[in-house]
């Protein structure tokens, strides 16, 4: 019999979820205000238009699935079948009629949810392969479409704010960047200080040396600046350029 409530008992896990689909349902009611001519208007990502990120976030709700569908099966099922098509499959995405696209969105989502739903306690740990080729327990898929619902509301440009985002989602996003550019060892000498959360310290690989490149700014301000949409809000650095993190 299908589940009418989550399977798991994690409350860690539950939590997540909850702080998913609070994100979910944020950007289903943007990607809804928007009429059907304006779905043709720009984004902040360069060279996308609002059809191409909600055809983008329709699939990577279905990509998502194709992972929970891997560690209920144990039969190996990629995100996708190659970065080649992915790309291929937002370009056609976009083409879709306005009906169809918002379809897409909504439906995925659903999908996705009831995936997770249904997912056996015991399989939330699962070793599965994201598309960037990381081993990751499925666990971490909760996480994945979280940074993309959130990030992508703001990036509709419709008037989702950083600011509306939860502190924890920006929390682990900032930790997240930062730790990217660690492992890559991009960062240049960043001494990023949040001042709405003195408890997270400096940030970066200057934290403590005297020829830092300071930045400063709320969790919310430094949080857009770092994933590169913007340093207008910070209080110190707006010249600066973070470094790519995806």
């Amino acid at each position: 019999m299908v589940a009418r409530h989550d399977l798991t008992t994690d409350p860690e896990i539950q939590e997540q979820l909850l702080t998913v689909r609070r994100g979910t349902a944020f950007w289903h009611r943007k990607v809804h205000e928007l009429s059907d001519a304006e779905l043709d208007g720009p984004t902040l990502l360069s060279g996308w238009t609002r059809r191409h990120l909600i055809a983008h976030v329709g699939y990577n709700a279905r990509a998502i699935a194709r992972l929970v569908l891997w560690a209920n099966t144990g039969v190996e099922t990629p995100m996708y079948a190659s970065p080649e098509v992915r790309d291929q499959e937002i370009e056609l995405g976009a083409t879709m009629p306005a009906r169809a696209l918002r379809h897409l969105d909504d439906h995925a989502a659903v999908s996705l949810n009831v995936e997770w739903r249904d997912t056996p306690a015991d399989l939330w740990s699962t070793i599965v392969r994201t598309a960037q080729g990381r081993e990751v327990p499925l666990s971490e898929t909760v996480w994945m479409r979280t940074r993309e619902v959130w990030l992508h509301a703001v990036d509709l440009d419709n008037g989702a704010r950083f600011s509306d985002i939860p502190e924890s989602v920006l929390e682990r996003l900032l930790g997240d960047i930062t730790g990217m550019w660690q492992k890559r060892g991009t960062d240049p000498g960043f001494a990023i200080e949040v001042l709405d959360r003195p408890d997270l310290g400096t940030l970066g690989a200057g934290a403590g040396a005297s020829s830092a490149t300071a930045v400063t700014g709320t969790l919310a301000a430094v949080a857009a600046w770092a994933s590169g949409r913007g340093a207008s809000a910070l209080a110190t650095g707006q010249e600066t350029e973070p470094p790519r993190w995806l």
